[in-house]
């Protein structure tokens, strides 16, 4: 074996120590997890994710609030945000005089670089009046039929924690697509302008297909932000558990109730049951990534590198 190939074997294991390093770690938070929780999974088993009951005091504890709140808040922001961070990328990569992309681009980066407890005390003092005083009121009167816009003007609620994730979310969203747009050869969009294409019909089959997985990989890094994220949902969901279907209803996430409650445990089972919604939170996150891995896949046809056909 000469010296090089010596060389490119070292380097080359060295490198491997890497990616390895990265599966001992998730290994080790999964083991601790759920070794941890042991106590709560011996006495509760599979019920504790059916089980809509928490009750410290009895030691009667069940995940399916948070989870419930954790999916409804997540899937509310998406909708709230997808459309608007997508429309944002696009116009700042298509339509945008370069001077305006770049400077609402360095403040989308701000945005997204702002800790989520200055976007809490925000929600506060101010999204949480403007819910009650306007938001609320307009959706009951209007479409108040639906039983997703019943019940009291608390302005704290599901409601309002998803508009809070939506607008967390939506910088990551436009940053990421905003890049894949750029990222497309301009070959292609001329290529289409030559074939007489409209700039709409270039941008809908040329830049967005070609762009889709990169798009659909910032819808994930946004969800993935949006079920993790803690501060700022604590703050303005309400803390209740309770599952309603009026948006408008205080509720709690996974995230938020780990925050709320880990300092008060005051018993064995409790701390237990507390890190075994750690758990579930860690494996709603797994499942969700699998999901979307799976959307992915669908769309490019079982080829996650793959551009435009």
């Amino acid at each position: 074996m000469s010296r090089n190939d010596t060389s490119d074997l070292i380097f080359r294991r060295v490198l491997a120590v890497f990616p390895i390093s990265i599966l001992i770690l998730v290994a080790g938070i999964l083991f601790q997890l759920v070794y941890s929780s042991l106590p709560s999974l011996s006495k509760f088993g599979v019920g504790f994710l059916f089980h809509n009951t928490w009750d410290p005091v009895n030691e009667n504890f069940g995940a399916l609030p948070f989870i419930f709140g954790t999916l409804v808040t997540s899937l509310v922001a998406l909708l709230l945000a997808v459309p608007v961070g997508v429309g944002a990328a696009i116009y700042l990569a298509e339509y945008a005089p370069p001077p305006v992309s770049r400077v609402i681009s360095i403040l989308v980066d701000l945005l997204a670089a702002i800790p989520s407890v200055i976007y809490g005390l925000w929600g506060i003092f101010v999204l949480v009046p403007c819910m009650r005083d306007t938001i609320q009121p307009f959706l009951g009167k209007y479409f108040g039929f639906l039983p997703f816009f019943q019940g009291p003007n608390y302005g704290v609620g599901v409601l309002a924690a998803s508009i809070m994730l939506a607008i967390i979310i939506i910088p990551f969203i436009i940053s990421v697509s905003r890049e894949v747009i750029l990222a497309v050869p301009t070959v292609y969009k001329e290529s289409a302008y030559a074939l007489g294409a409209t700039r709409w019909e270039a941008l809908s089959n040329i830049v967005l297909s070609y762009g889709k997985v990169g798009i659909l990989g910032a819808v994930i890094l946004a969800l993935g932000r949006a079920i993790g994220e803690v501060m700022a949902v604590t703050m303005i969901i309400g803390n209740n558990v309770k599952i309603s279907a009026s948006l408008f209803s205080p509720g709690y996430t996974l995230a938020s109730v780990i925050a709320n409650e880990f300092a008060e445990a005051d018993t064995n089972l409790y701390l237990s049951a507390l890190i075994e919604i750690g758990l579930v939170l860690l494996l709603v996150s797994i499942i969700v990534n699998i999901l979307a891995r799976l959307l992915i896949w669908s769309v490019t046809g079982g080829n996650s590198t793959e551009g435009m056909k």
